[in-house]
């Protein structure tokens, strides 16, 4: 057995999967296939201040690999969502992440203090890769200065006892610059990554097919964009939990995340195809890490990150300890050749 507990700034997980903000509401629709509080923690849809309706249809494409939305962040206001979908979550005994967002610094801080001390509350994502009105329709992740004047207000304005996990924006030139003003601003963490901004065309009607125009490209095209913010965060700020998402489909996609320093990880479109995904990728990792000699998840967050000279050794070691020298092909469950793992261990 593979102890699965998963850490996120001083909040406590059963494990480490979640869910994706955005893809399955407040988690609710969900629990008609499986039981939700099973997962590590729901991360809600992104609230705002206000009811919103969103951006106008059609509102999601198809693409190889992937998909584009368009949905322009609709939902019920904040005073909604603690009245209906928060109290729906903690009488399931769910434990929630709130994603927030807003068009202006204030609105995150207004929402900040809406949810300051709230029981149900596990941790906010602070999402800011949506446009920032102050800045003509800039996106707040986009800018280091934007970032870290959101992330100080809504740190002044939470709850202490509740962290706050930066959500950032692949379309930048350097994610880890963007990262470290989120740090010097008080963030206890990030999610990386939201999604790529992208564009379709419809050949038939010779129009863009989204009536937004552009959308979030998500799914498995992204997962190496991915893979690639969340290896380079963890390498600049290594002290800061990250819930790493994009385009994971199965358990080893997940473990990718998992050693590129991921601490946690969210499922997000996969559950469109398979509403079940996130339990099924639960086992699935737990199982890629008893495979390759891990006995926790803890082991394998930011192991890719060890020297090349370090990792047979570490992980031969974790084999041994565990008693688990079967062999897939030609190396062993650690995932070593035999005379490497032979070498490392003696």
């Amino acid at each position: 057995m593979v102890d699965m507990r998963a850490a996120l700034a001083g909040v406590a997980l059963s494990n480490p999967v979640l869910t994706a903000s955005g893809c399955a509401a407040a988690g609710r629709e969900l629990n008609q296939f499986f039981d939700v509080s099973r997962l590590g923690a729901v991360v809600t849809k992104s609230i705002m201040p206000t009811a919103r309706s969103g951006r106008p249809t059609p509102r999601m494409a198809e693409t190889p690999s992937g998909m584009l939305n368009s949905i322009g962040l609709q939902g019920p206001g904040v005073d909604a969502f603690i009245a209906h979908d928060l109290a729906w979550l903690a009488e399931h005994g769910v434990r929630t992440i709130v994603s927030i967002a807003g068009g202006h610094t204030d609105d995150f801080a207004l929402l900040a203090r809406k949810l300051a001390g709230h029981p149900a509350v596990a941790a906010l994502e602070v999402n800011i890769s949506c446009p920032n009105v102050e800045s003509r329709g800039q996106v707040f992740a986009c800018d280091a200065l934007a970032s870290a004047r959101v992330i100080g207000a809504v740190r002044r304005a939470a709850d202490p006892a509740q962290p706050i996990f930066a959500k950032l924006s692949p379309d930048v030139t350097d994610i880890a610059h963007i990262a470290r003003a989120c740090a010097d601003s008080g963030v206890d963490g990030f999610s990386l990554i939201n999604t790529l901004l992208g564009m379709v065309i419809d050949t038939d009607t010779l129009a863009p097919a989204l009536g937004g125009v552009t959308g979030g490209l998500s799914g498995p095209a992204i997962r190496p964009v991915a893979v690639r913010c969340v290896w380079q965060v963890r390498r600049a700020l290594p002290h800061l939990p990250i819930i790493g998402m994009g385009g994971i489909r199965d358990g080893l996609d997940a473990l990718q995340f998992v050693l590129a320093g991921a601490s946690a990880v969210s499922v997000g479109t996969a559950m469109f195809g398979d509403p079940s995904a996130p339990v099924r990728v639960l086992a699935e990792l737990e199982a890629a890490l008893a495979e390759r000699g891990f006995d926790s998840l803890a082991d394998a967050v930011g192991f890719a990150h060890l020297d090349a000279d370090r990792r047979p050794a570490r992980q031969a070691g974790q084999a041994r300890e565990t008693g688990q020298t079967g062999q897939t092909g030609q190396t062993g469950q650690a995932g070593l050749a035999p005379a490497a793992a032979e070498a490392a261990a003696s």
